[in-house]
């Protein structure tokens, strides 16, 4: 199996690193570098392409409004000095997320799961089917794996975010109006300025609070008509 692979980054050093990445993995045969977004859109149009390697931070059209021109997608594996557009990534279907600089091994383990996907092709999985996660600096070297179907709740902690799982409570540097506004906005939704919550999790709708996880969250009064419209609607569903 021999997998078609172009990358899109306006950094010549970015480039070469992944092109020498791609030539240690023997199914990967890179077909085109581009230095910007516009080029590579004609070229995916026309050309058969099974990997796309993307940055977001480039002029004119960026990674993320690239992507989401895409009407048929290839794996696409995001690579970016920035970790804030993971969310946004995933929501286009975006396969893996990259922070540079970006280490081989963490490139070996993105390029497996497109290689596991293409060889489960035949029965009909695609990058649409995998399941959205993203990665966000726990520490300041500890990048932590989070699925989005695993988020309850996201608390506002000043500056910070605790974001709730059924396992796990992680702490990251991030607001949680920046983080709200990257979630999916089907799955999640604000409901006090302290609070969002993934409208699934929730087990029991009470006057003005919800309960997720056998815990009771206030819903602020501004919020309150649209969370309870979404959220009983969703529980009807």
């Amino acid at each position: 199996m021999i997998l078609k692979v172009i990358v899109v980054d306006d950094e010549p050093l970015a480039i070469n690193v992944l092109k020498n990445y791609i030539e240690r993995v023997k199914e990967l045969q890179l077909e085109r570098t581009f230095s910007n977004a516009i080029d590579a859109s004609s070229y995916v149009r026309d050309h058969q392409v099974d990997i796309l390697f993307l940055d977001i931070n480039m002029p004119l059209l960026n990674g993320l409004e690239f992507l989401s021109t895409l009407q048929t997608k290839p794996f696409v594996i995001m690579t970016t000095a920035h970790e804030e557009h993971a969310l946004k990534s995933f929501e286009l279907q975006a396969i893996d997320y990259l922070v540079k600089p970006i280490s081989l091994p963490r490139f070996f383990k993105a390029v497996d799961r497109v290689i596991d996907l293409k060889r489960g092709s035949d029965s009909n999985i695609s990058a649409k089917d995998v399941k959205a996660s993203i990665f966000v600096k726990v520490d300041k070297k500890k990048l932590q794996k989070i699925y989005l179907d695993e988020i309850m709740v996201i608390e506002s902690l000043k500056d910070y975010i605790r974001i709730i799982t059924p396992s796990n409570k992680y702490i990251i540097h991030r607001t949680l109006s920046s983080f709200t506004d990257e979630l999916p906005k089907d799955s999640f939704i604000r409901i006090h300025r302290s609070y969002t919550i993934a409208v699934d999790k929730v087990s029991v709708v009470e006057g003005n609070s919800v309960e997720i996880g056998g815990i009771r969250y206030t819903i602020g009064r501004s919020y309150l008509t649209d969370a309870k419209s979404r959220i009983l609607n969703n529980l009807t569903d």
